[in-house]
């Protein structure tokens, strides 16, 4: 099983060989750090838990949890299934905490499902929140063009569970399956996904498909236990990640400890 964390950026198009214009939606994908690795004999199920994006800060119970990792943002578990053995459901037992996941797990052409949250419509009225045809304009109607019309007969005297009638739409968790990757930039870490995908711009994504989980050497992470102890010396106030994150920016710059 193949999975990455995304921010959706915005739609844009790419002309194929023959010219036809193909629409597609870039998303910034990764790079996501492999944060835990769930277990069944010890957690009761199956997961590999990712981070993805920055935060500035963290309280002390994240802190300690991504203790020697990277600040991050959102952290989504994509959870096996053990009681089905199509590979789509199998986690990957081979990734460890630590591990960097870039899109170059995925090639064009392979085929993803895409999650997200659906834009939020706010309070909506029965034609447009679920299809409703409305009521004729002219012969005898008045302000009921789009009007539900009857909810219930006389004899129950209540109106039945399940009634289609106006309310919020929007803002739910939404799943299109089936898409394709049209185009890979590993460079900038980019995903062109052929159609739409749900949500507004920089709403999270969770990209997901068939497939072994293929990491390059140089992808995993370079954080030791040597490194973690390190911290722990450095770190004043318990928060070692933001002081290993002092800490490699410092080198990164040439400016002394």
């Amino acid at each position: 099983m193949k999975f990455i964390l995304g921010k959706k950026l915005e739609m844009s198009q790419i002309f194929a060989d023959d010219g036809t214009v193909i629409p597609v939606t870039k998303i910034q994908a990764g790079p996501c750090t492999v944060t835990q690795v769930k277990i069944q004999e010890k957690d009761g199920y199956k997961a590999i838990q990712v981070g993805f994006g920055e935060k500035k800060r963290l309280n002390k119970p994240l802190g300690g949890h991504l203790k020697g990792l990277s600040n991050s943002r959102h952290l989504v578990e994509f959870r096996g299934d053990t009681n089905k053995t199509n590979e789509t459901n199998k986690t990957n037992s081979d990734l460890k905490r630590g591990d960097v996941i870039t899109v170059g797990v995925f090639e064009p052409g392979d085929k993803v499902k895409v999650t997200g949250v659906s834009k939020g419509k706010g309070f909506q009225g029965v034609v447009k929140r679920h299809g409703f045809h409305g009521s004729p304009a002219s012969h005898g109607h008045k302000d009921q063009l789009r009007m539900p019309g009857s909810i219930g007969a006389t004899d129950p005297a209540r109106v039945f569970p399940g009634m289609r009638m106006p309310g919020r739409m929007g803002g739910e968790q939404v799943t299109v399956t089936n898409l394709e990757i049209v185009k890979i930039d590993k460079d900038k870490n980019l995903l062109y996904i052929k159609g739409a995908v749900p949500g507004a711009r920089n709403r999270l994504l969770e990209i997901s498909g068939a497939g072994e989980m293929k990491i390059d050497a140089g992808d995993e992470g370079n954080v030791g236990d040597s490194e973690v102890n390190k911290v722990d010396k450095v770190s004043a106030k318990g928060r070692p990640a933001l002081g290993w994150n002092k800490i490699v920016n410092k080198e990164s710059k040439g400016i002394e400890k």
